[in-house]
């Protein structure tokens, strides 16, 4: 048995954006978060531009293109002018992610099996692009054996209801939830599917869910801004590549 890989880190800066935008202005500036994390231990970024626009801007995305020096992972739902951008722009991963103007933060996973044909020429458009295509949802077999057909090369689960019941001390619904999440990340990689996780992660939920062998990436951002009011942007970040590196050394391969 040997030790697995290095599990990545995507920070996702979208709302230090929130919090510029609520004042206007440029501060403070979500490409200055981004470039401390990277060199506090980030592997990537993660920005979701949403159709009104509430954190991430345009011209956010094109300096997080232009001036960092990781990967760009760029959330967006599947819409047409959401794929020109990143037919224009051409960031390393996109991420497909549901989006309603109602939500105060996506809600839940894609429904990848219901949404079959709207998604699979998306997926094919943007992997023809040479863009690394993820599909956010539940850890629900349909949902990801259809991301499978579609040909989507990677998934990122949904575990903001395993965080949530963890949160509220709602022991059995979170071990139920967590049964579910392995149960997933297995399936996914039997179907030859990359396998990531985020929504909801704190120190101690990244650290658990770093040690299931199929995961490679966490993409983490709310918590990391929220702590950062405590300890600071750069501090978060290690604090958080230390409790996913703990985790990952009790997996392995």
């Amino acid at each position: 048995m040997s030790r697995l890989a290095h599990l990545r880190l995507g920070v996702n800066v979208d709302h230090v954006a929130t919090i510029r935008n609520a004042r206007g202005g440029r501060h403070p500036d979500p490409v200055r978060a981004a470039k401390l994390a990277i060199v506090a231990g980030a592997d990537g970024i993660t920005a979701h531009l949403r159709e009104d626009r509430r954190h991430i801007r345009d011209d956010d995305i094109a300096r997080l293109m232009a001036e960092i020096d990781k990967p760009l992972n760029f959330e967006m739902a599947a819409t047409a002018e959401m794929m020109a951008i990143a037919l224009k722009t051409k960031p390393h991963a996109a991420c497909l992610v549901p989006e309603k103007r109602t939500e105060r933060t996506t809600e839940g996973g894609l429904d990848v099996a219901g949404q079959h044909n709207l998604l699979a020429p998306v997926v094919a458009k943007l992997v023809d692009a040479g863009i690394r295509v993820s599909l956010f949802i539940a850890a629900e077999p349909r949902q990801i054996e259809t991301a499978a057909r579609i040909r989507a090369p990677v998934i990122e689960i949904h575990v903001g209801a395993w965080c949530d019941a963890l949160a509220e001390g709602q022991t059995a619904a979170a071990e139920a939830e967590w049964q579910r999440i392995r149960a997933g990340a297995q399936l996914a990689s039997k179907l030859g599917l990359e396998v990531h996780a985020g929504h909801g992660l704190n120190y101690a939920t990244a650290e658990a869910i770093a040690a299931l062998p199929e995961v490679v990436e966490l993409n983490i951002g709310h918590f990391l801004v929220g702590e950062a009011v405590y300890e600071g942007f750069s501090q978060t970040v290690k604090l958080m590549r230390a409790a996913m590196d703990r985790g990952r050394a009790k997996a392995v391969s």
